[in-house]
């Protein structure tokens, strides 16, 4: 058994080989096999020999051979001589940002990030997975502007660290208030960067810087959408979009853009009214409906330009709330009571004259405290010291009417129609209308007297009234009598009448209806005649043209014929037909002859005739039979 083991001593080394193949090749060969879905992350132990042992002075990562972290990962595949005494290997995942994130970049190493900016400039580098090249290219050291998008990388963790961050959304009915955190810094007075382009609505960080965007609070905004950004370079903050309720406009004032030549004219004095896009109050409000406003460089005040009711009472408030500050009015009459009263203003801005409004009051709520609510108390404590209560009260419309000429007028000052004006109630002093019930009492109680005097005059009419009623049946009664018994008469009267003319009126009628008859017999006899006379004579004379009509073309037919055969021969024809139309036969049916060609006796004749008879009856018979 020994010899045995002692001979087959080789097959022990060459079983461990085989167990132990990957620890071999590696040791004796520095293979190293990097599997699909990894990167090898290789740092240098030591270099034998070269120029450039070391690492430059602030790097840490080996771009030339260099001992330390090499730049250059080891792609998945098969490679030999790397040696483990002089090379150590780390395998790495594959770095994968998923949909709906990005992956911010930070670089280890690289150059200095250039002065007064916060990311570094993008290099040729393959995004990020040609770490050499991000270096040789002068890579900047820190936060890197570029960024991964969704997908898979080959990324070398010993240089760059990825942070997944979520991709900025800004969600429907919402706008993106933008603040950046490189570029330029702001113009000395500017409270936000101005308008550029090619940044792709921020997504492109150095486009943005090299086309002059300024650092910090941006005037453009973004709307809603999904969007690559940065969040090292922009913060974005999500606000609603500016809602101008219909029967509303919008007026803005800009604290952002260029000065702007003032549109409003040299009577107006309260501030300037420039064009869209500059800075102030802009000349075009916004119309209803929902607007992108940036509300930290653009002011919108809302103003309704439907009527507005305003009104001066205590317990009474409008849904706008302009006027839940104002309090009826309390006035003093010339008579010296104190009485209170509600007032309803009714105004109108139009469309045009909102940015002037604003302009001159920052507010609406300016316009009532500063305009209205003195111009309305004070006329009516004025109207109410040149008259007494009781004129107040009586002529009330009138007083009215006046309010609105003398406020209108003063609102047109103010870029504002007065539509109308309302007095609502008016609360007299307790002790005037204590006096007023009382006197009104005594009035009504007088009235009530004098009514109850009328009622018994009345009275005494009706009493009068109501006997002469009660006799009135019979009145009515007889004269019913005599108006019938006149009506009979007066019908009798008039049947008698109709009977006789209708009589005169029937004799009249037969006898008319007979005349009419014997003249109309008279009339048709006579029209009979002369029909009959002149049938007769147009017959005659019909006939007569027919006879001579008959007579010469028979005339011309003998002539012809006679031309033709002859005179003898024509007559010899012509007397052949008159024989033959009158029956008369030139050659008799039986001829007797005599015997030997003399004369036969009459028996013979007689014998022949009575045969002939026969046989002609006979054939008669049959031709009857057939038929």
């Amino acid at each position: 058994m020994a010899d045995l083991i002692f001979k087959l001593w080789w097959v022990l080394p060459v079983v461990a080989a085989l167990l132990m193949y990957k620890s071999v090749l590696r040791v004796f060969f520095g293979m190293i096999i990097v599997p699909d879905d990894r990167i090898g992350l290789v740092v240098k132990k030591f270099a034998l020999y070269g120029n450039d042992m070391r690492l430059p002075d602030g790097r840490i990562i080996a771009t030339r051979g260099e001992a330390g972290m090499q730049a250059k990962p080891l792609a998945p595949g098969l490679y030999w001589r790397m040696w483990p005494w002089q090379y150590a290997i780390t395998m790495a995942p594959f770095t994968i940002i998923e949909q709906g994130s990005l992956g911010l970049v930070k670089a280890k190493d690289g150059a200095a990030l250039d002065t007064g900016r916060v990311l570094g400039k993008p290099v040729e580098c393959d995004k990020f997975q040609d770490a050499q090249a991000f270096l040789e290219n002068n890579g900047q050291k820190g936060p890197q502007a570029a960024f991964l998008t969704p997908g898979n990388y080959r990324i070398n963790t010993f240089l760059f660290e990825i942070e997944k961050v979520p991709i900025t959304q800004v969600h429907e009915n919402k706008v993106g208030i933008v603040t950046t955190l490189d570029g330029e810094p702001l113009e000395k007075g500017d409270i936000a960067g101005g308008s550029v382009i090619g940044h792709r609505n921020y997504q492109d960080p150095i486009a943005f810087i090299n086309a002059g965007g300024k650092k910090g609070l941006q005037e453009d905004v973004i709307l809603a959408g999904t969007y690559y950004m940065n969040p090292w370079f922009v913060l974005v903050e999500q606000v609603d979009m500016m809602h101008i309720p219909i029967g509303y406009v919008g007026v803005v004032n800009s604290f952002v853009g260029p000065e702007g030549k003032d549109t409003s004219g040299d009577n107006f004095k309260h501030g300037n009214i420039v064009h869209k896009g500059q800075k102030g109050v802009w000349d075009e409000p916004l119309d209803p409906g929902k607007h992108p406003v940036n509300i930290y460089t653009h002011g919108v005040e809302v103003v309704p330009t439907t009527n507005i009711v305003l009104n001066w009472a205590n317990s009474r408030s409008e849904a706008h709330e302009l006027d839940k500050n104002l309090n009826t009015i309390s006035v003093r009459s010339f008579d010296g009571f104190t009485f209170n009263l509600d007032v309803s203003q009714i105004i109108h801005i139009p469309r045009n004259e909102a940015p002037k409004v604003i302009a001159r009051f920052g507010k609406m709520r300016n316009l009532v405290s500063q305009v209205l609510e003195p111009t309305i108390a004070n006329y009516f404590r004025n109207a109410a010291q040149k008259s007494d209560v009781i004129g107040f009260l009586t002529n009330r419309s009138q007083r009215q009417d006046d309010a609105k000429g003398h406020i209108s007028q003063v609102l047109a000052d103010y870029n504002v129609v007065g539509v109308d004006t309302l007095i609502g109630d008016i609360i007299p002093p307790e002790a005037l209308m204590k006096t007023m019930t009382d006197r009104k009492l005594a009035e009504e109680e007088r009235h009530t007297y004098e009514i109850q005097k009328s009622a018994q005059i009345e009275r005494k009419e009706f009493e009068s009234a109501k006997a002469g009623a009660d006799m009135q049946p019979e009145i009515v009664k007889s004269t019913r009598q005599v108006e019938i018994n006149t009506q009979m008469a007066a019908a009798k009267v008039a049947a008698a009448k109709g009977d006789a003319e209708s009589r005169v009126i029937n004799a009249k009628a037969d006898a008319e209806n007979r005349t009419i008859n014997a003249k109309a017999d008279a009339e048709a006899k006579t029209i009979i005649a002369k029909a009959d006379a002149n049938a007769t004579e147009v017959n005659g004379g019909a006939e007569a043209g027919k006879i001579k009509a008959i007579g010469l073309a028979e005339a011309e037919v003998t002539k012809q014929k006679t031309e033709a055969m002859g005179t003898e021969q024509y007559a010899i024809v012509r007397v052949a037909e008159a024989l033959a139309s009158n029956g008369i036969k030139l050659v008799p049916e039986i001829l007797v002859n005599g015997k030997d060609g003399g004369s036969a006796g009459m028996v013979d004749a007689l014998i022949g005739s009575e045969l002939f008879k026969k046989l002609q009856k006979d054939n008669s018979k049959e031709d009857k039979t057939e038929a």
